[in-house]
């Protein structure tokens, strides 16, 4: 089945009215203002806004090249292919790139033209001026992403407490038949929606949209800890009686993943548990040491997973 998305509709309905306008004020090349409007449509509102006003610039510029390249040379092939030789150099000096095709359009009209007056420089800056408006006009509507964000949200909380449920049982057992899919799914959801999060904040310039892009960051991170963990984790393999506390605190932990930033709390549990590690006898056994040592180091990781939360803004 045919599936037409939001900026295909937006770019179809900005074209046909560039083009109705343009030709509502009998503008010599109307069309050309449809042409306009289909290449400044942009993925977010911010992105557009940038571009139009480079468009702007570089068409501006445009008209003064063609004045000199084809009056004061020739209204030949040739010219138009040495006036591009310098004008995208020019352009991407000035940082104004975005608007090499656009410009193109201008630079082509004037050529096909065979002559430079200041009527066609009024017709110019015209067209360019409905063709950009337009594409600014219609693109700024964009559909709300919040029920996606929230959904992608969902998605990590509960993958990330699968995984810390399969750590307590391996803690708990020293078995588990965990094949560790939730680890790449983890991966593919947080780039998405982390990518899904910055388009919403670009599509704002008001308000600070920014929220959900930082706590899918902040995921990330306590991913690439959790990453670093199970390693350590599956290597253990002689049982002591920190081994349980660390997997009941980690299981109360994965019961609590949530937006809000209960952090702190955890924090506090986990420097107590460290506590009452040091005031427990040496280890009498070589694989006894090597143990509590592993469980120390896996500790050390799960404060740097709850300082990361920590420092998190809880999502309004």
């Amino acid at each position: 089945m045919l599936k037409i998305g939001y900026r295909t509709i937006k770019t179809a309905i900005g074209v046909a009215i560039s083009i109705i306008v343009a030709q509502h004020f009998d503008l010599s090349n109307f069309a050309s203002a449809g042409i306009i409007t289909l290449l400044c449509i942009q993925v977010t509102k911010k992105k557009s806004l940038e571009t139009a006003w480079a468009r702007f610039l570089a068409c501006l510029i445009a008209i003064v090249f063609s004045f000199v390249f084809f009056e004061g040379i020739a209204y030949h092939p040739i010219i138009v292919g040495l006036l591009l030789l310098l004008f995208i150099p020019t352009t991407v000096r000035l940082r104004l790139t975005d608007g090499i095709a656009t410009s193109s359009v201008v630079i082509l009209h004037f050529y096909s033209a065979k002559r430079f007056t200041f009527d066609m420089v009024i017709n110019e800056v015209f067209l360019i001026t409905i063709g950009i408006g337009v594409a600014l006009i219609v693109n700024m509507y964009m559909p709300s992403v919040e029920s996606k964000l929230k959904e992608h949200q969902r998605i990590v909380e509960d993958l990330f407490r699968i995984i810390f449920k399969e750590i307590v049982k391996y803690l708990r057992t020293n078995e588990s038949n965990w094949d560790g899919k939730e680890l790449m799914l983890v991966a593919d959801v947080l780039r998405e929606a982390k990518a899904l999060a910055w388009r919403n904040a670009e599509n704002h310039f008001w308000r600070n949209e920014e929220g959900y892009y930082h706590y899918f960051r902040m995921r990330e991170k306590q991913f690439e800890i959790i990453e670093r963990v199970l390693p350590l984790v599956t290597s253990f393999t002689y049982t002591v009686e920190q081994r349980m506390a660390v997997a009941n605190f980690i299981d109360e932990l994965s019961d609590a993943i949530h937006p809000g930033n209960t952090a702190d709390r955890f924090l506090r549990q986990l420097h107590e548990m460290k506590k009452q590690a040091e005031r427990m006898p040496l280890p009498k056994t070589r694989e006894e040491f090597e143990e509590r040592a592993a469980l120390l180091h896996l500790v050390k990781e799960l404060e740097q997973y709850l300082i990361i939360k920590s420092q998190f803004h809880p999502l309004s």
